[in-house]
């Protein structure tokens, strides 16, 4: 049965348009052309009037192709690359892929076998139905996270037994010494990802990353100097950029298209679960004893901290062992151009060969329509000098830097300290800092729905005066006299932090690293995500370095006032000037991100009464969407 005539205004906006002829260039398949006579005369009609883009490209590079011109096309693609013994499946998958824009397109694929429909059918209604190396990767990828996120907080509860071992008072020093790991990560970590993926691929820098953290856990736990565990906590710094920035792709680019969402952002909850383990490593250890190393005048009762850094190396050692049992990632294979080694990946992350081969000339071409994109441009400069990315990198900076700023990691590294402040006792400090991760990895879990539900800057917008909140509550509950009011004064202080830990996990927590990732487009992603992640890690190490030093200035009721501010700034300029981008196909993104900020702030300003209007239960007409806005912008540059 012939496919269903497709509307014609749906085809036209899929146009090849004048970046097709780039798109010509850099492949070396034969080029697909417009044959639709309507949709022709429409695209000339329209081309004088708007400047073209590749989204349509990149929503479906196989628009406005022939069943015939697919087949000629994946021909030359299965002859040039040496795939000739899967011709009959990569003919099928080729009409497949034409066609999933629409959910039932392959109903109407004629030399689709009813069992193979069947399973596509089950694609759709049963979408966590997938292979077992897909979900042994989905483990791998979780202890990666795991990894980062124990990483992070081991040293909350061991730093109160290493300062005071090795007499470190300065608030400067014990601000570095956390810190330094994020130190290193900004300056050297974030940037090693390039070359690590380039001549490793996903797997092998996931495996050097979490070799560095097995090796640095060994090492920070035998240091007997200060210098030389700030020398351990620098080299942990090597593997948190890479890691950071690797995992998450490497779950984006073997994951079926109907899921890759959920597994992108479980990096987020497992994160979380890795901090929690973090807390439960401090707790676990805080009355053990290291045989042989006393602490000052013969006092064993410091080592406590070598355990509980030493158990971080637990978590990457697994990771270790599990990595070459899993799939490389197919994308990966395909920019080296090992295209057998791509299909068999591919084969073993789908349930079909049907699938595997629709899925791997599908990423051929969008790598074709990337590769065209990238041809003869200075990406570094473009991020900068054309306004859509320029938006783009302002808005992924933003909310990269109010991940750390938002205050989380004050509490993520020194509750225990903050708690002992408030008149906990050593053990119940660390008892009531594990309350703070498993509240964080509790409710990390809903963030998997609520993002794509609630969209990302309303979740911002709900939590950044949420948490400025939460961090007044906290910081003026100081104030409370310990000597009459002690349970008062303890219950506020972590009631408070305990509802700001519910209030970040499903709001600055995911959010950063899944805008920053759709945020920019395809030919500068790679770049653009960097530079996000070195200001994430950047600003994680001043927060790390100054919290001591700020708490001394100020007191724990300044100290805290200082990020809830910052929350509330944070607040007005996501409403002003940060886009959504929930929901939005790649072309809406090119034209909202055009949007300069002063028409963007414009635009919220004088939708403000539309607001509250709605807060006050009035009826109200709906508001034209912003990217109605970009389109009547002209400018691409500015």
């Amino acid at each position: 049965m012939p496919l269903p005539k497709v509307d014609d205004e749906a085809v036209e906006h899929q146009q090849y348009e004048k970046s097709s002829a780039a798109f010509r260039r850099a492949s070396s398949a034969t080029s697909a052309t417009i044959h639709d006579e309507h949709g022709r005369q429409q695209h000339q009609r329209r081309q004088s009037s708007r400047q073209p883009s590749v989204a349509a490209l990149l929503r479906n590079p196989l628009a406005g192709m022939s069943e015939t011109e697919v087949l000629k096309d994946v021909d030359t693609f299965i002859d040039s690359r040496g795939l000739q013994d899967q011709r009959d499946t990569f003919h099928k998958g080729a009409l497949l892929a034409r066609v999933q824009q629409r959910e039932d397109g392959f109903e109407y694929v004629d030399t689709i076998s009813e069992d193979e429909k069947e399973i596509l059918r089950r694609e759709r209604t049963h979408r966590w139905s997938q292979p077992f190396k897909l979900y042994f990767l989905v483990v791998l990828c979780a202890g990666s996270a795991i990894v980062q996120g124990m990483d992070q907080t081991a040293v909350n509860g061991a730093q109160v037994f290493y300062f005071e071992e090795f007499g470190i008072t300065n608030e400067w020093q014990q601000g570095l010494l956390n810190g330094a790991p994020y130190l290193c990560s900004l300056l050297i970590g974030c940037w090693t990802n390039a070359p690590l993926n380039k001549y490793f691929g996903r797997r092998g820098t996931i495996f050097i990353s979490c070799i560095i953290s097995f090796a640095s856990s060994f090492w920070m736990a035998a240091a007997n100097t200060w210098w030389n565990l700030l020398i351990a906590r620098f080299a942990l710094g090597l593997a948190v950029g890479a890691k950071s920035s690797t995992t998450p792709v490497y779950a984006a680019e073997s994951a079926p298209k109907n899921i890759r969402g959920a597994l992108t952002m479980m990096w987020q909850m497992w994160t979380a679960f890795g901090i929690m383990l973090g807390f439960v490593a401090s707790v676990a250890f805080s009355g053990v004893f290291f045989p042989g190393t006393p602490g000052p005048e013969g006092n064993a009762q410091y080592a406590p901290w070598r355990w509980m850094l030493g158990s971080t190396a637990i978590p990457p050692m697994f990771v270790c062992a599990q990595v070459y049992f899993c799939p490389e990632s197919p994308r990966w294979y395909m920019e080296k151009g090992r295209w057998d080694k791509a299909f068999r990946s591919f084969c073993a992350l789908r349930l079909h060969p049907v699938q595997a081969a629709r899925d791997m000339y599908y990423s051929f071409k969008l790598l074709e329509v990337e590769a065209a994109q990238r041809e003869g441009k200075n990406r570094l400069k473009e991020v900068f000098t054309v306004r859509r990315n320029r938006r783009a990198a302002q808005s992924a900076a933003f909310v990269m830097y109010m991940q750390q700023f938002c205050g989380v990691n004050v509490i993520a590294y020194y509750s225990t300290t903050i708690f002992e402040d408030s008149g906990f006792s050593r053990n119940n400090a660390l008892l009531v800092s594990l309350g703070t991760g498993a509240v964080n990895f509790l409710f990390a879990i809903p963030a998997i729905y609520t993002i794509d539900t609630f969209g990302r800057r309303n979740l911002l917008l709900f939590g950044y005066p949420c948490m400025a909140l939460c961090l007044l509550w906290t910081g003026f509950s100081f104030w409370i006299p310990q000597e009459t009011q002690e349970t008062a004064r303890l219950g506020s202080i972590a009631a408070g932090i305990f509802t700001f830990m519910a209030v970040y996990s499903p709001s600055s927590g995911p959010v950063p690293f899944t805008y920053s990732a759709e945020a920019f487009p395809l030919y500068i992603r790679d770049l653009g995500m960097s530079m996000a992640t070195a200001t994430c890690w950047g600003f994680n190490f001043i927060i790390s370095l100054t919290w001591p030093a700020l708490v001394r200035a100020f007191q724990p009721q300044g100290a805290f006032a200082w990020y809830a501010c910052w929350n509330i700034a944070a607040a007005v300029y996501c409403y002003f000037l940060l886009p959504e981008t929930k929901a939005l196909t790649l072309e809406e993104l090119d034209t909202v991100f055009n949007v300069g900020n002063r028409e963007h702030s414009k635009y919220y300003l004088e939708k403000a009464p539309y607001y509250f209007n709605r807060l006050m239960r009035k009826d109200q007409a709906p508001y034209p969407p912003l990217y109605q806005i970009g389109e009547r912008s002209k400018e691409n540059t500015g």
